[in-house]
């Protein structure tokens, strides 16, 4: 994409914009990125991984020295399956705080890895508290690590990380953080909020494409995860000490993602790194929320929660709504929305990351208005019962 004046325009490829919460629009550099054909062992590549690796650890700021970086090919689920098995030792037990679909997938990743854990459900309004947290550490000496959703995207909420880490180290407790949808949008720096590992994904905040996912921890976690893990290819340890020896990836990387999301994170730095792309996203986001609530859809979360990475709305009572015509719609027009994840009530989900500005997030709002109007919607407000009860949960 292309930069004029404040803008960002889509391009000239007639492909859709990605509201989603990745894989997420990128740019033409990025794409372009991926022309070129890797050795996977070559020198040149081996310091693309190393520069990655660098870069990926300058944006904790201030205490990134006691970290290192290990990239871990495959999905976002991958790299969270290879922290939770690498670090929570067999004889380990963790209190899993979930809010949506994706505490629940660490949950179900711990039946996997037959590790014992006790879950906090929170459902689909309302996040994990602190106070919530140290009473269920104080009441169960045996649980040694916390694992917390930096941004359940379920949902939309922006957990409140750093009082559950305060609780949770007070308490002589280690915290890992799924920082999947959050990592380069939001700040996670260890001087401010204090963790033993993170994980992120290449196609989310920093704007690359799938392929992997990368794990951020204390270099003495990563010294004591020998041994740990369930698996060959998800051995966290392995993997760092063998990227640390010879520079190369154990088993076959995806060589164009790996160079292709360097570009992105060169354009993140352009962007002024964390900060500045978490400006856009938030600019984003009130745009568009504030476009659609002008029409009469509301959010599932009061603003306290709304995250810069993606918004839930309630699918309006009105009869003529059908979600699936109004997916079509909004793609005919260049906005692929996503669906809802929810439990309770129907919803669908905008996506604010990816190559995307405020002004972009005004013609989505313009493409809902006149795709409601093509199937007849007089009005686009949620059921009284949805609203009912976000404000009963809320209270």
């Amino acid at each position: 994409m292309e930069h004029v004046g404040n803008k960002i325009e889509a391009p000239k490829l007639g492909e859709p914009y990605l509201l989603t919460p990745g894989p997420l629009t990128t740019s033409i550099a990025v794409k372009e990125a991926m022309l070129k054909d890797w050795g996977s062992w070559d020198k040149d590549f081996r310091a693309v991984t190393q520069e990655i690796r660098q870069r990926l650890l300058t944006l904790l700021g201030q205490g990134h020295e006691d970290f290192d970086c290990v990239p871990m090919q495959g999905s976002g689920s991958f790299a969270v399956e290879a922290m939770l098995g690498s670090f929570i030792p067999e004889d380990g037990k963790a209190l899993v705080l979930a809010n949506g679909a994706y505490g629940q997938r660490s949950a179900k990743t711990m039946e996997y890895l037959g590790r014992d854990f006790v879950l906090l459900d929170k459902g689909d309004y309302l996040p994990p508290r602190g106070d919530e947290v140290a009473k269920i550490l104080a009441d169960d000496p045996a649980i040694t690590h916390v694992v917390a959703i930096h941004c359940e995207t379920s949902s939309g909420i922006l957990n409140p990380v750093e009082e559950i880490s305060e609780v949770t180290y007070a308490a002589g407790r280690k915290l890992l953080v799924d920082s999947m949808s959050a990592f380069g949008a939001v700040e996670l720096q260890p001087s401010e909020v204090h963790y033993e590992a993170m994980v992120s994904s290449a196609n989310k905040c920093i704007e690359g494409v799938p392929g992997f996912g990368f794990i951020i921890a204390r270099k003495d976690e990563l010294e004591a995860a020998q041994g740990n893990s369930h698996s060959l290819s998800l051995d966290v340890h392995a993997q760092w000490a063998h990227m640390n020896k010879t520079g190369q990836w154990r088993f076959t990387p995806p060589t164009h993602v790996v160079v292709a999301f360097l570009e992105a994170l060169k354009a993140h730095e352009a962007e002024g790194n964390v900060a500045g792309r978490g400006a856009r996203y938030t600019r984003n986001r009130d745009v568009v929320v504030a476009g659609m609530r002008e029409l009469g859809f509301e959010t599932l979360l009061q603003n306290r929660w709304l995250s810069p990475i993606i918004v839930t709305f309630f699918c309006p009572a009105d009869e003529n709504f059908v979600f699936d015509q109004f997916y079509q719609l909004m793609k005919d027009k260049g906005f692929i929305i996503y669906p809802g994840k929810l439990t309770v009530v129907d919803s669908f989900r905008v996506g604010c990351i990816g190559q995307m500005d405020e002004h972009i997030m005004q013609q989505v709002v313009t493409a809902a208005k006149e795709s409601l109007a093509e199937m007849g919607v007089a009005s686009a407000a949620p059921p009284s019962a949805a609203l009912e009860e976000r404000a009963k949960l809320a209270a």
